[in-house]
């Protein structure tokens, strides 16, 4: 699951680096739970979490419907 993973991270990532950020995925759970690091200007932009939910888990729920949420840390 965690190949698949980085592989709808690969389709998020130019997105997030022409804003000068980008994602590190940190850990998957047994139960679904993925966990990522928001990395450079997302860090600390005050709409992380919108990205977040509404474009990076969005997109890794569409490839790995096994993905129950998408975390920050």
């Amino acid at each position: 699951m965690r190949a698949r993973i980085e592989k709808a991270l690969d389709k998020v990532r130019p997105m997030l680096q022409a804003d000068g950020g980008d994602v590190e995925l940190i850990d998957v759970t047994a139960d679904g739970i993925v966990k990522l690091k928001l990395k450079g200007s997302c860090g600390c932009c005050p709409m992380s979490s919108m990205t977040l939910k509404m474009g990076i888990e969005r997109i890794i729920k569409q490839e790995v419907p096994e993905v129950k949420e998408v975390v920050a840390l």
